[in-house]
């Protein structure tokens, strides 16, 4: 629990969790048709809504990252990735079970790697520094004004 409540662990890990957003959102907008392919891989959406989600995501991606970096609104942009990783999760617990052979997307090309039990993990450990951050007594660094 004392790691919970210290400033320095708290900080590393956002900014972790940060970075990979980060990272993902400028792979994916630099490469939106190959995101796009990504996203019809899964055969989760209809084919009229994957464009809206390949342009639509890597920006989400890229905003809540770069707010939690910076830290404004730590909390909320915590729950909104934290939010996106669950669901970036289910979606690979379908593709497993669905016996899908396909990449997962997360970093678009800049680092292809296949659904299984393995991303799983990994976005599990994302979704739990998420949590962390969330659930956490942490101050932002700049409180903005409503």
């Amino acid at each position: 629990m004392f790691l919970l409540k210290n400033t320095y662990f708290l900080l590393i890990i956002r900014i972790i969790l940060s970075i990979v957003f980060i990272i993902s959102g400028i792979e994916k907008i630099a490469n939106p048709s190959e995101f796009a392919q990504s996203i019809e891989n899964y055969r989760l959406l209809p084919i009229f809504s994957i464009n809206i989600f390949a342009i639509f995501l890597p920006w989400l991606e890229l905003i809540a990252g770069m707010l939690l970096l910076f830290g404004i609104k730590i909390r909320e942009n915590s729950m909104l990735i934290t939010s996106l990783m669950m669901l970036f999760t289910t979606a690979v617990i379908i593709a497993i079970f669905r016996n899908l052979d396909i990449d997962c997307g997360c970093f678009g090309t800049l680092a292809a790697q296949k659904v299984g039990f393995r991303k799983v993990l990994e976005n599990s450990v994302l979704i739990c520094i998420g949590f962390i951050l969330l659930f956490s007594k942490v101050q932002s660094s700049i409180e903005l004004k409503n």
